[in-house]
């Protein structure tokens, strides 16, 4: 086991606990000390995800190879995976599907006026600043896929003799750190847009794909040993 699979596996049921935490917090706020409990787990889980960031930099500039064949996760995840990782877009998809199904199921509520104040109830205002985020988002994310591609088109040059392959991997380790701040930075970016519930919502929305995903990926790995 890799001391980045060893930490990733620490992480991940750390990320659990966390989960935890945010499903049991106070939903909706009634008091000023509940919204500073709130923002203190949205504050929490955000660092836990830099540290996760951090530590894979890390690792990426030993052996971006190894980040690439990504032997901690599922064959699942690996199918998934954007540039070693989840694809900074799907931040997006999540926030409109969970604020469409809170929407339907209060839609009662929200037609007699009555304000919810979760995922389902974002103003006119946070829907146009997450969709214009969204555009700035997928403009990052096609030209880092280029970048990635114009990477891919040079490896016909290891065959040459005079090819530096150390300034190939250098330019590979680029590539992850750029893919891995846009998907720190996009999360962050869309907690920002939300208010204490709502992030604490997403959050819970994001973990729990992430774990699901994690967790059926595993178990067909396991049948697939018998």
């Amino acid at each position: 086991m890799s001391t980045f699979t060893a930490f990733y596996t620490a992480w991940s049921d750390q990320l659990q606990q966390l989960l935890r935490q945010l499903c049991s917090a106070p939903k909706p706020p009634t008091t000023q000390d509940h919204l500073h409990h709130l923002n203190h787990l949205v504050n929490k889980v955000l660092s836990h995800y830099a540290e996760y960031y951090r530590v894979k930099a890390a690792a990426a500039e030993r052996d971006v190879l190894d980040i690439f064949a990504a032997p901690w996760a599922s064959a699942f995840e690996k199918s998934l995976h954007w540039i070693a990782g989840w694809r900074p877009t799907t931040v997006f998809h999540l926030v409109y599907t969970e604020s469409s199904i809170l929407f339907e199921s209060h839609i009662v509520d929200i037609l007699r006026g009555v304000r919810t104040g979760d995922l389902g109830d974002l103003s006119p205002t946070q829907f146009r600043r997450v969709s214009e985020l969204q555009c700035e988002t997928v403009k990052e994310e096609n030209a880092i896929t280029d970048e990635l591609s114009e990477w891919q088109h040079s490896v016909s040059d290891l065959m040459g003799a005079t090819t530096d392959v150390d300034k190939m991997v250098e330019r590979l380790v680029t590539v992850v750190r750029k893919a891995d701040d846009l998907r720190l930075r996009t999360l962050k970016r869309v907690v920002d847009l939300l208010t204490p519930q709502q992030a604490v919502e997403f959050l819970i929305a994001a973990v729990e794909l992430q774990q699901g995903i994690r967790e059926w990926g595993m178990n067909q790995d396991r049948e697939c040993k018998y």
